[in-house]
């Protein structure tokens, strides 16, 4: 009986020392460090994204201007230095900041428009340093204001009129 107690005794022993955890539960009076670095490079980008300027549905008669506005939110990584521009668009005869809308199918009335970076003051384009939106990235998105304006103007063709403008973000 003493036999079989001592050897139960001695087999949980052994199962304990062999656990994980167990075997390293000693104390040890003498050790040696290393360091490492834990590192993580922060490099310049942005983000854009821009919504639409409808202008409604109006007689056909451009006899005043007509206003509109769209939003561009930029998202910048903080400190970044950023130029906005935006294009002449997609309609026909656009060039620069003298921008058109086109009609539809065989139509090739067109309507002008102007984009502006405040109301009826600078033309925004997409000359670097000349015509785009200046900025610096805060890490949060930052909103833009794009102001449109259709001028009085000869009375196109009933269509409905429209050009793509694409906005970039240069950092």
């Amino acid at each position: 009986m003493f036999a079989s107690k001592f050897r139960k005794i001695v087999l949980s022993a052994i199962v304990i020392a062999t656990l994980p955890g167990f075997a390293d539960a000693a104390v040890y009076s003498q050790n040696k460090q290393a360091s490492f670095d834990v590192t993580m490079k922060i490099v310049a980008d942005c983000s854009i994204s821009a919504s639409g300027i409808d202008f409604g549905q109006k007689p056909g008669v451009l006899t005043q201007a007509i206003t509109g506005s769209s939003a561009i939110n930029v998202t910048c990584t903080n400190t970044t230095p950023y130029n906005v521009g935006l294009n002449e668009g997609t309609g026909t005869g656009s060039t620069g900041t003298s921008r058109y809308m086109s009609g539809t199918g065989a139509n090739t009335s067109t309507v002008k428009f102007n984009l502006y970076q405040a109301p009826g003051s600078t033309p925004w384009g997409n000359t670097q340093g000349t015509d785009t939106m200046a900025g610096t990235g805060t890490g949060a998105a930052q909103t833009l204001t794009v102001y449109g304006e259709i001028p009085a103007q000869a009375a196109p063709t009933p269509d409905s009129y429209k050009s793509t403008i694409t906005a970039t973000v240069y950092f």
